[in-house]
């Protein structure tokens, strides 16, 4: 399975139209919602045969390129993934130093943690994963 940019050994995988790594692609429209520009979904639609098995970090670069654009850079992300499985702590350092050089930023400016379902709901039953990010952007000409 594809997590936050690295592999991560599971029994199962996420479906998706790209590598549906659902933890890139939260940081992906966290950014992209921050700069107040379209969403993944406008960018890279799922009716694009281009964007089959896309590598969900060239989508994140593509939306940094577009707000550096707009005069913003990632200044730090907080970031949750829900799942039951599978267990992300062995996982959390190697994935917050893969955020962290996508995003070229200090590995200390990229939060990461793991909740399960507890059992219930779909995350519960390992029937989905979920990731919710916060971005704080700052302004390229206040920064330099």
């Amino acid at each position: 399975m594809r997590l936050g940019g690295i592999d991560v050994a599971h029994d199962r995988h996420l479906v998706g139209h790209s590598d549906a790594d659902v933890l890139l692609h939260a940081v992906t429209d966290a950014v992209l919602g921050a700069a107040a520009l379209a969403d993944i979904g406008e960018l890279f639609p799922d009716t694009d045969p281009a964007n089959r098995g896309r590598d969900s970090a060239e989508m994140l670069r593509r939306a940094l390129d577009a707000a550096a654009d707009a005069g913003w850079r990632v200044s730090n992300v907080d970031c949750v993934v829900l799942a039951q499985r599978p267990k992300l702590a062995p996982h959390k350092e190697a994935i917050r130093r893969r955020l962290a050089a996508i995003l070229d930023v200090e590995p200390d400016r990229v939060g990461l943690k793991a909740k399960t379902g507890e059992g219930l709901g779909e995350i519960g039953r390992e029937e989905a994963i979920a990731a919710q990010c916060v971005v704080l952007l700052e302004s390229r000409q206040m920064a330099d």
